[in-house]
Parts: structure tokens; sequence; C-alpha cells
């Protein structure tokens, strides 16, 4: 299992892996030397309120602040206090905002949490935001010791860029960096952190605009990210070559406001496929407000590369899911669903996906994860994919797609070999179909999350009516309905019911609206 996962790491990563354990870079302290020059920028998006008084919620969890090295509600939790995104939601007075930044600059010594690059990468942006957004309230002492600590966090950060993982992490530390550098007028963290950023946005933005660790819910997160900088360099140019730098990324950002355009169901929210979750991400009507608000202008875009396709037809809208695991090398948020998908019906999800409620390495991340989470198929009790360690994935489902279009989608792929798994999705008629064949009449279980508000009426084994639709099923030999949980936020579950259905070789079912 770990050779199957580290035979997909690059060797930098292994290197850097290897490189984080050995050397401990600590944190200096540096000294500016000059005031850092006013930022013109237009108004950023404001972060969920997070914060009252020294009460903090994170992921649906609420404490009393006790230590920035808090982990009793886990690391994730912990993290996020120490991004700081607080400062930065609506009703947050400055002077708040300055009792905190001051005290966590007097605790940070004693501060392991804080001093990881990706906390000290997304807190730097939220406290540049912060000193621009209220500059002329801020006492001179006081701007010259945060500047002179952002500082000293970020030459930490230079130092602990975080190679061994890649993926989204490094990306936010290259974002990071780049409005660091406009925010200082640092050329060296300027020329640093283009280099990174082009080569991390080349390598993860996909060409249909999507981003390649295909979350919905960590593309909308990077693409705020992306506005930031287009933002920040727009209207502050201070390098020399830089208006090139600001359309390169205002060409990325237009691909991925595109692809999100094409990710939305009609009331504009996007399918949880793989690690995702309401109520993280910005939404995606602040999104295109905000890329507006730049002169942004949506890309026109097709899904492809992201491997996910959508089924619209009458009262029915349908995403699967029938692409390759794009970041193959990171994929610590991907999950073993390949043929999944969710469908809404009249506007009101029916199939759903069960959901990201947890990033702890536990039961509940392992099932979410799993092949069985999905409504897809699993054969000989074995995932299509090899996940396992919360966020480690060894042996990978390979897709061949076969067939598309606008009502009809085909792929197979070889997550259990030597069986083959191949699926049809259709839509006509005013019916959704789902048909599914399994080589050398192997035997495995289908599985049909539905969403809370969906009640089961009557069942069979060829037939299940719904208060929503009619599920008619042929070729199983056993149909067994049972209570399952479905995640709602990050730690919040919702009752819900699940639909397996076990056959042989070759099953087909479609769903009806009443």
């Amino acid at each position: 299992m770990v050779l199957r996962t580290v035979r997909h790491l690059r060797p930098k990563q292994i290197v850097y892996q290897i490189r984080q354990r050995i050397v401990k870079p600590g944190l200096g302290e540096y000294r500016i030397d000059r005031e850092p020059e006013p930022c013109r920028c237009l108004p950023f998006l404001p972060k969920y309120p997070c914060r009252a008084g020294d009460t903090f919620t994170f992921l649906n969890r609420s404490s009393a602040f006790v230590s920035w090295n808090d982990t009793s509600k886990g690391m994730l939790w912990a993290y996020n206090l120490n991004y700081m995104d607080w400062l930065l939601q609506p009703g947050s007075s400055p002077q708040e905002g300055a009792e905190w930044i001051g005290r966590f600059i007097a605790e940070l010594p004693q501060n392991r949490i804080g001093t990881d690059p990706y906390p000290i990468a997304l807190r730097g942006m939220n406290w540049i935001k912060f000193i621009h957004l209220h500059r002329a309230e801020i006492p001179d002492s006081s701007l010259r010791r945060w500047n002179d600590s952002l500082y000293s966090q970020y030459r930490l950060l230079c130092e602990k860029l975080e190679y061994h993982l890649a993926g989204n992490h490094l990306l936010e530390n290259a974002f990071s960096l780049f409005i660091a550098s406009i925010h200082f007028s640092d050329s060296r963290l300027y020329e640093k952190a283009v280099k990174l950023l082009v080569q991390e946005l080349d390598e993860q933005i996909l060409p249909d605009g999507a981003h390649y660790e295909q979350s919905p819910m960590y593309h909308c997160i990077l693409l705020d990210r992306l506005l930031d900088c287009c933002n920040f360099s727009a209207g502050n140019i201070r390098f020399a070559g830089q208006e090139s730098v600001a359309s390169f990324l205002r060409g990325k950002a237009a691909v991925m406001t595109g692809h999100l355009k094409g990710m939305l169901n009609d009331d504009a929210s996007w399918p949880l496929f793989n690690d995702a979750s309401p109520g993280v991400a910005p939404a995606p009507q602040e999104l295109f407000a905000y890329a507006e608000r730049l002169g942004v202008e949506p890309a026109a875009t097709r899904l492809k590369e992201c491997g996910y396709r959508s089924l619209r037809g009458g009262a029915m809208e349908c995403f699967a899911d029938v692409g390759n695991i794009m970041a193959s090398y990171q994929a610590g948020h991907s999950h073993a669903d390949t043929f999944n998908y969710e469908l809404r019906i009249g506007g009101a999800p029916f199939v759903v996906d069960t959901g990201t409620s947890t990033y702890d390495k536990n039961a509940r991340r392992q099932y979410e994860r799993s092949t069985a989470a999905h409504n897809t198929v699993v054969v000989a009790g074995r995932d299509s994919s090899e996940v396992w360690g919360g966020f480690r994935m060894g042996a990978r489902a390979r897709v061949r797609l076969l067939e598309e279009s606008d009502n009809r989608i085909a792929a197979e792929h070889d997550g259990y070999a030597p069986v083959r798994h191949r699926r049809i999705f259709e839509m006509h008629a005013g019916k959704f179909s789902v048909s599914d064949f399994l080589s050398g009449a192997e035997t495995g279980s289908g599985f049909i999350h539905l969403a809370p508000e969906v009640e089961i009426l009557s069942q069979s084994d060829t037939r299940i009516r719904t208060s929503t639709a009619v599920i008619a099923i042929e070729g199983a030999a056993e149909v067994k309905i049972y209570p399952q949980q479905v995640a709602a936020a990050y730690n919040s579950l919702r009752e819900s019911q699940t639909v397996e259905m076990k056959f042989t070789g070759c099953m087909k079912y479609e769903i009806i609206p009443l």
C-alpha cells in the first residue's frame, strides 16, 4: 500500500519530505527598511463570521480561546484559528483586530502551529488586507511592529515552501508570497513568487479551467485567492514586467471563472465531489461579482479535462464523474468515486454525494473517501481506488471514455482489475438511467445515496417509489434500503437512506420523476 502510494510521488516531493523532517528553520527577527507604500485595491470578499469576543467557531465547533496551539478540536480547527480569517469578517472592528494581531505577535515564539507554512501563507494575506483596509486607524508604532513580524514570517515561509505536499498548499504559498511582494515592494520576494506562481498555475489549472485536485470547493477557494492577486497587481504596478504578469493572472482567473459557471446547478450550488463541504468557500455569485469588479470576463469553457460531465433534461440535472485522478502525485483530497454522480429533480437534491464531514484520520473519514460512500459500484468489497491514512491514495482506477453526447455518456475503468466496470449514463424522454456492466459476469453492489429530504414510500427488488421519483430496477438479485448519514457540513451529519443493489454481470435502473 505504501509503495503503491509512493510510486506516484515526484522525486522532488520525496526529497522535500525527507528535508522537512531534518531541517527545522526557525523564525528570525527582521526589520523592514522602510514603511510599505499604501496599496490601492478594490473591495475584497468578506470572510465567514467565526469570532464572537473570545469564542471561535470553525467547522461547526465552538470554543473559547485557550491558546494558538489548541488542538482539542482537531488540527484543522487549530489551523483555522491561526489563519485569522476573522480579521475580515463583517462587523469586526479595527480595534479588536489590532488587539488580536498584537497578542499573536507577543505569543508567536511559543506558537508551533502558527509557524507552519500553510497558516503563515493564509494569515499573511489576511494581515495585509487588514492593514490596507484600516491603515489610517493604525498607529505608526503598531504598523512598524506588525510589518516587521509579517516580514519575518514571510522569510520563514520562503524556507518552508510546501514542495513536499505540492498541490493547493504550494499554490497558496505562491499566492501569499506574491501579495506580500506587492505589499513590501520587495523585488526578491516578487521574483520568487512569480516564478512559483506561473509554474503552479500552469500545472494546476487544467485547460478547461478546473483546478486539478477536482474539488469544486477548493476551486472556489483558490479562485478567490487568484482574484486577490489580480486585485493587488492591477492597481499597484511596482516591478518591471508586472503588466505581463497581471495579464497572465487575469487569463487564469478567466478560465477558472468560466469553469465554475459550467459546474453549477440551476440554484448556483456545486456538486460535493471529492473533498467538498458547504460553508467553507466563497459562494459562486460572490466570486462572479468580484471578477466583474476586476474586469475579469469568464472564458467560454467546456467540461473536459476535469473529468466531470453534465446531463440535463426536463426537471432533472446531473453531474457525473467519468475522469481520472488528475493530481496524481497529490491525491490527498481525492475519493474512490469513479463513476459517481449527483442528480437533482425540480431543483432539489435527489441522489447526493455523502460529502465531507471531517479531516480527522478516523473511520468516518475512511468511509467518506470509500467507493461505498458514492453513487457507483463496489466489487468484492474493494474500493475502486485505494484510499487510506486520511489523505493517502495507492492504486488508482484508470478511466477510458467510450462515448459522449448531450444525453449519453459511456466509460469504463480498471479499478477492480482484472474485472472491468463499464457504466452508461443516459438522460432522455423525462428519464435518467444508469447501466452497469461487470466483465466476466462478476458480482457487484450498486449504491444510490438519497437526499435526506427524500422519503421512501414503497419498495421491492424491481421498483422503489419515493416522495420525488420512482426508481425502476432491472437485473438486481437483491435490493436493500438502510439508514445512512450524509455530511451537511464539517462535523455535521444528516440522516438519509441508501439503496444497495446486488447484481451479477449487468444491471440497469431508471429514475422517473413523479
